[in-house]
């Protein structure tokens, strides 16, 4: 067994690790092939795999985050070993390559998430719960029926908006997300390359609610297959209460299914209550929760 960098041919092998372990998210080969060779502006993020007899049997990534003014702050993300291959050390070898990265970058705080069983593993390596986040799915069969928008509503396919409108309306509908770090600080070009530029972006079926040429709501899909992600569903500050976000979700949905997709996804902090009801009325069922976990580097 050995750890290394990743490389953009490991995108079948990752994609099909993750499946096994984590088969309620969505991210397709194509598109992990070019986050593995082309990484996210701004962050100084890379990956590791742990490699076995030419296989890919373990996964982490490493960043810096760069969407808060929270200084130091870094990201630890979706550490996972294949089941046949767990308890022979991979893990800590794993997090070792992500924090020795990290280190150099000025990060003294990490976040990364965990599964409620690896919650000990985390423990024993300094990393404290602090957020339980709840992931959910909805059988698209049959579709949710297409909602009628309200008087001087527009529902329109994001392939139709201006980019700069949408990442407006994401900015102004994250600030009171709740995470353990504001997302405070992104950059267009960060936003870009993350939504806009992602290979899995569904601009037909992901939907955008507007008021006078503004968007004010949004729901963004991201697809591999017959499998989709609500990547993030939102609606600026001054419009809330109005049922606009689950409008556009509902739209998103019903054209999604429309094209394919049979099986929706999709995560929310358990604090987020507006969209944890949207997604009940929607029918979502829980699949299962992750723990954001905190640490600090000595």
């Amino acid at each position: 067994m050995r750890i290394r960098v990743a490389q953009p041919d490991d995108a079948p092998g990752v994609v099909a690790l993750r499946a096994m372990v984590f088969p309620y998210l969505v991210r397709g080969v194509e598109s992990t092939r070019k986050m593995i060779a082309e990484p996210p502006p701004e962050e100084a993020w890379t990956a590791f795999v742990a490699e076995a007899d030419d296989r890919v049997v373990g996964w982490v990534s490493a960043e810096r985050i760069g969407t808060t003014s929270t200084a130091d702050v870094g990201g630890i993300n979706l550490l996972h070993v294949h089941p046949e291959h767990r308890r022979r050390g991979i893990g800590t070898a794993l997090l070792t390559a992500a924090t020795d990265y990290l280190r150099p970058l000025g990060v003294r705080r990490v976040r990364a998430m965990a599964l409620p069983d690896a919650l000990p593993f985390a423990s024993r390596h300094g990393y404290e719960p602090s957020r339980e986040v709840r992931y959910s799915a909805l059988d698209l069969n049959p579709a949710p029926a297409l909602p009628e928008p309200p008087p001087g509503v527009r529902l329109r396919p994001i392939a139709e908006v201006d980019p700069h409108l949408l990442y407006a309306a994401d900015v102004a509908s994250a600030v009171d997300e709740p995470n353990d770090v504001p997302v405070d600080a992104k950059s267009y070009q960060s936003w870009q390359y993350d939504v806009w530029d992602n290979l899995g972006l569904d601009k037909t079926a992901s939907v955008a609610a507007e008021v006078d040429g503004v968007v004010v709501a949004f729901s963004l899909v991201k697809r591999d297959g017959d499998r989709m992600w609500s990547d993030y569903t939102g609606s600026v500050p001054a419009y809330r209460g109005r049922g606009l976000a689950r409008l556009a979700k509902t739209a998103a949905l019903h054209r999604a299914a429309a094209n394919g997709v049979r099986v929706a996804y999709t995560s929310n902090d358990e604090a987020n209550a507006p969209m944890l009801a949207i997604n009940a009325r929607l029918g979502y069922r829980p699949v299962t929760s992750q723990w954001s976990c905190l640490a600090e580097l000595a």
